[in-house]
């Protein structure tokens, strides 16, 4: 299996979705359970070998995200001051060999998907591949292996690619973006299709690994495009679709696992109840 050790989360934003929560929350510190959304990406790409973790934050303090993953000094001497010690290693997000790295993003730059994979790309001189994971979302699966795994599994060489596909009913394909598969490689994604022409329903849950070449590609669209900051979005969709047309390999891994998205106040209920064992009426 190939060892992949940086990964690269945006997490960065207003969250306007979930206006007005997310004025004083930032949407990836939700709590699903007694943690945040984030912390569900963050603790499966740790369990799959991942050291180093790019944030690319929002450029407003207090950060939120920066505060959970590191230590709170005042908190661990309140709790062995009241004889509560043991719950100090509850407080420990991050084991000491990891690592997490902070980029700040200015809310009134060039904004889509693509955007914050550059700058932390350019910020870290970053050349090799990585796994890339959104902020507000996971995949759901405490019993089998986990997206990362699944997408590292998948590769069949260095230069590989590889992007997650979940299966959903065919009814709702036509609110993602659906991947067209061919002999395990992915060779499209069609933007919300209607049910008739969907080329299948693997939709695309922006969880990547990008191969060195990908990630440099990824770099050089939103450096020589100027789209303007509230034209249109820098999609990492388009370098990913340019990529494949030059004949490179971007492998499709599944997952049995449970997409869970935070996004909405719906999705994050439903991640609420199907993390906490709730049964859905």
């Amino acid at each position: 299996m190939q060892k992949i050790t940086k990964a690269i989360i945006p997490v960065a934003g207003w969250g306007t979705r979930r206006l007005p929560i997310t004025k004083v929350i930032e949407k990836s510190m939700l709590p699903v359970g007694n943690r945040p959304l984030v912390d569900y990406s963050v603790q499966e790409l740790i369990e799959a070998g991942v050291t180093d973790i790019y944030m690319v934050v929002s450029n407003t303090e207090p950060c939120q995200v920066r505060e959970f993953y590191s230590d709170n000094i005042v908190l661990n001497d309140y709790l062995i001051s009241r004889g509560k010690g043991d719950r100090v290693a509850l407080t420990k997000t991050l084991p000491e060999h990891v690592k997490i790295h902070y980029i700040a993003q200015d809310a009134n730059s060039k904004y889509g998907t693509a955007v914050p994979v550059a700058m932390a790309a350019e910020e870290y001189n970053l050349n090799e591949p990585v796994i890339v994971y959104m902020g507000d979302d996971f995949i759901w699966n405490p019993e089998g292996e986990s997206a990362a795994t699944s997408l590292i599994n998948s590769l069949q060489s260095e230069t590989d690619s590889a992007i997650l596909g979940v299966e959903i009913p065919k009814e709702k394909v036509d609110k993602y973006g659906v991947l067209e598969v061919q002999d395990g490689k992915l060779t499209n994604v069609v933007e919300k299709p209607s049910v008739e022409e969907a080329p299948s329903n693997l939709i695309n849950v922006s969880k990547y690994i990008l191969s060195a070449d990908l990630l440099q590609k990824i770099v050089a669209y939103v450096n020589e495009h100027d789209f303007g900051p509230t034209d249109q979005e820098y999609m990492i969709t388009d370098p990913i679709d340019d990529y494949i047309k030059q004949g490179q390999t971007m492998r499709v891994a599944s997952t049995s696992g449970q997409y869970l998205d935070g996004g909405s106040v719906e999705g994050w209920v439903h991640a609420n109840n199907v993390v906490c064992g709730v049964k859905e009426a």
